[in-house]
C-alpha cells in the first residue's frame, strides 16, 4: 500500500476540545502528517501551548476559543477559519461533557441539556456549518468523538444516551453528505488515560481493574486513538464512512479469563 494516503499535506483541520488529551494527541499527529491545524475550546490560554507545538512541526497552527454548545460561537469560529485558510478540510468533533453521572431517577433538566447541548447538539451544528464548507470546496471528512458508553447502557445514561445519539448522527450525515464528496465516522473510545476519565484510572486498583477488563490488559494511551484518526482523516479510508471504530483494548468483547 502506498503510505502517501496516510498524508495529510495540503490539508485544514479544525479540532474541537483541542487543548489537551485526544484532542492534543490528535492535533499534533495531523500536523506530523502535514496539516495545517486549527485547535479550539473553551479557554485561549489552555490551547496557545499546543499552537506552539503545532508550529514548531513547521506547521501552522491557529488557537481559537469557542464554547461549542453555543451556535454564535461556532460561526465565529468557522468563518474565522475560512478566513485564515480559505478552507476546512477536516472537522474532529472532540468536545465533549459528563457534568452529571448519577442515576436517570435523580437527574435534573440542566443535567440532560447541559450534557446533550455539548455531546450532541454542538457536534451537529457545528458539523452542518463545517459541511457547507465543505461542499463548496469540493468535499472533506468528519470525525466524531462517540464513546462505548454509546454501544451499551452504563452508570453515565445520560452520557450514554448522547454517544448513542452521536453515533446514529455520523450515520444519517455520511448518508447525506456523501454526495458532496464528504465523509462522516466516528470512534468509540473505551477508558483512555486522560484528565476526563481519571477517576476510571487514576487510583491504581481502579485501574488496574479497568485494564483487567479489556482483552489486552492495559488501558489506552490518547495515542492509541490519534492513530485511528488519521486514518479516518486521510486518503487512507477514502471508501470508508458511516462507521465507529471501537477502541478500547477489546473491552468490548472482554478478557480471556472471564466467564462470559
Amino acid at each position: 500500500m502506498d503510505s502517501s494516503k496516510f498524508s495529510l499535506k495540503g490539508k485544514v483541520a479544525l479540532i474541537t476540545g483541542g487543548s489537551r488529551g485526544i484532542g492534543k494527541a490528535c492535533a499534533l499527529a495531523f500536523a506530523d502528517a502535514g496539516a495545517d491545524v486549527v485547535v479550539s475550546s473553551r479557554k485561549l490560554a489552555d490551547l496557545e501551548g499546543v499552537a506552539k507545538e503545532i508550529k514548531a512541526k513547521n506547521r501552522k497552527g491557529l488557537a481559537i476559543a469557542a464554547h461549542v454548545a453555543k451556535l454564535e460561537d461556532q460561526k465565529k469560529l468557522v468563518d474565522q477559519v475560512v478566513k485564515e485558510f480559505g478552507r476546512i478540510d477536516i472537522l474532529f468533533n472532540n468536545a465533549g461533557t459528563n457534568p452529571y453521572p448519577g442515576t436517570l431517577l435523580e437527574a435534573e433538566e440542566w443535567a440532560w441539556d447541559t450534557t446533550m447541548n455539548v455531546n450532541l447538539k454542538g457536534q451537529f451544528f457545528l458539523s452542518q456549518l463545517v459541511a457547507r464548507v465543505m461542499k463548496e470546496k469540493g468535499g472533506g471528512n468528519i470525525i466524531n468523538t462517540a464513546s462505548v458508553a454509546g454501544l451499551r447502557a452504563g452508570g453515565l445514561s445520560i452520557y450514554c444516551v448522547t454517544k448513542a445519539g452521536l453515533i446514529m448522527l455520523t450515520q444519517c450525515m455520511a448518508r447525506e453528505w456523501g454526495q458532496y464528496g464528504i465523509r462522516v465516522n466516528a470512534i468509540a473510545p473505551g477508558v483512555i488515560e486522560t484528565r476526563l476519565s481519571e477517576a476510571l484510572w487514576k487510583d491504581p486498583a481502579v485501574g488496574a481493574a479497568a485494564a483487567k477488563r479489556t482483552a489486552v490488559g492495559f488501558l489506552g494511551k490518547t495515542d492509541d486513538v490519534a492513530g485511528a484518526v488519521l486514518y479516518l482523516a486521510s486518503d487512507a479510508s477514502r471508501f470508508v464512512t458511516g462507521i465507529t471504530i471501537v477502541i478500547d483494548g477489546g473491552a468490548m468483547v472482554g478478557n480471556a479469563g472471564s466467564p462470559e
